[in-house]
């Protein structure tokens, strides 16, 4: 008898997998599922073993020796013998018999004087005060007095400038140390850029213009479009999931919501509500409304003197006189005389601007019209152009009678193969029994074993399995 197997070890194309779903509640299984993604793309080598690794072992090592019990410390410490420290008895405090001199070198040394109130040096101020009208005529205004006094007349001799009417004569350093000299232009040993006309005319013949013949080009070889052909088989419109999924029957789970029935009535309510019960209406009394007085105006007339109209006493002041003095100053109607000793003395002088002293071009400017003719236009000689023969090598295409051999390496190896259609795409692999379904939600099938007949080789199944 054969072994069952899984769907997952039945499928050759690798696209079909068990949903590996427990289908019990609290069964974990004798056996663990082992089938993982790892596991299918990186098969164990059994030939192969993984390299040692030369890092030593993180291991304790236990150290069979007894243990000592000294240290470091036990071995260089030393123990002293430790004595008390003696106490120091404090003497009790006497004070000292008779007075305590509280003299200090200051007072030894310092000779007290007797001090003198300072007299004052400034004399005391001594205010006059006189009822007489007080002079407010200033010392300087009543004594000095003014003196006639003629204007000296100025002992400068009288220089008028002329501007001299010959040429500034004195030289300068650069113009006494600096000699003109006439320009000798050096000779050129340039040979002289003249193009030198050919008597030969041109030829303007290439390797490409007397190589190159013009050929007719075949017509373009044009592949025939292939013709599409539809397939004559149905299209199978069956994924892995509608393949591989298959729900299991079951009841539909009752909600425990209590259904939502509207109680409704059309009876008048008499019952008594909590608000009704608590809240009684009580008996409020209006509030009482004031009514406002009308306003009675005063008799008479209204007094709109004050206190300060009916006291206050009017007098007539003079304006205060000021105690400026009146300036003596005489106004005369002659014309203000603006001059001065420096506009009457220092007078404008006539100057004119020195000319630059300029050296006289030694190259007469050009006179008359210009006339734009370059040397390249004048010595240009234009010369009719003639192809170049080209030599280039004549590309011809020798006809060939025999077939042309496309064949390939791709078309002489490549064989083609069937596509098999993979055993667990069916609902019901053929040639297997469906078994069971784990708790992990594997498949299993068993093979059906054909038997022999001796009349016939017809194979006779043992099973029959169908599955819908």
């Amino acid at each position: 008898m054969k072994p069952r197997r899984c769907l997952c070890e039945i499928c050759t194309c690798g696209r079909h997998r068990c949903p590996h779903k427990p289908t019990r509640i609290y069964d974990n299984g004798q056996q663990p599922c082992l089938t993982t993604e790892y596991v299918e793309k990186y098969p164990k080598y059994s030939n192969i073993s993984p390299p040692r690794s030369l890092k030593p072992k993180q291991e304790y090592q236990v150290h069979r020796a007894k243990m000592e019990g000294i240290t470091t410390f036990k071995s260089d410490y030393l123990p002293y013998d430790i004595v008390k420290r003696p106490f120091r008895v404090q003497e009790e405090y006497k004070p000292k018999t008779g007075e305590i001199e509280l003299g200090s070198t200051y007072q030894k040394d310092y000779n007290a004087y007797k001090i003198q109130p300072v007299t004052l040096v400034r004399p005391l101020e001594r205010k006059h005060t006189t009822g007489g009208k007080l002079d407010t005529i200033p010392t300087y205004q009543d004594d000095y007095r003014s003196w006639e006094v003629q204007r000296r007349e100025p002992s400068k001799v009288e220089h008028v400038y002329h501007p001299p009417t010959k040429k500034f004569g004195n030289s300068t350093t650069f113009q006494d140390d600096f000699v003109p000299r006439e320009l000798n232009l050096r000779q050129s040993f340039k040979p002289p850029c003249v193009a030198k006309l050919s008597d030969a005319p041109f030829d303007g013949t290439t390797s490409h213009r007397t190589s190159y013949i013009a050929h007719q080009l075949e017509p373009k070889f044009i592949r025939p479009k292939e013709e599409y052909k539809p397939s004559n088989q149905p299209f199978e419109d069956l994924t892995t999931h509608r393949n591989d999924f298959k729900g299991l029957p079951g009841q539909l789970a009752n909600s425990c919501k209590p259904e939502n029935a509207k109680v409704g009535s059309n009876a008048h309510f008499n019952g008594v509500t909590e608000f009704q019960d608590r809240f009684q209406p009580w008996l409020v009394s209006l509030p009482e409304v004031r009514k406002t007085k009308e306003y009675v105006p005063p008799p008479g007339n209204i007094d709109f003197n004050s206190t300060s109209h009916l006291d206050y006493v009017k007098h007539e002041i003079s304006p205060a006189v000021p105690i400026r003095p009146v300036s003596n100053r005489r106004r005369t109607n002659a014309p203000f005389q603006g001059n001065t000793t420096t506009k009457e003395d220092f007078k404008a002088w006539g100057s004119c601007r020195q000319e630059i002293t300029k050296k006289q071009q030694e190259i007469p400017k050009p006179t008359g019209k210009f006339y734009d003719l370059t040397t390249f236009k004048s010595h240009y000689i234009p010369h009719q152009i003639i192809p170049a023969q080209s030599f280039k090598p004549v590309h011809a295409i020798v006809p060939n009678s025999a077939p042309f051999q496309d064949e390939t390496m791709y078309r002489t190896e490549y064989t083609p193969k069937k596509q098999e259609t993979c055993p667990a795409n069916y609902p019901s692999p053929p040639g297997y029994v469906y078994v069971k379904t784990d708790s992990h939600g594997h498949k299993f099938f068993r093979q059906l074993t054909p038997e022999f007949s001796e009349s016939n080789s017809n194979p006779i199944l043992k099973e029959v399995a169908v599955l819908s």
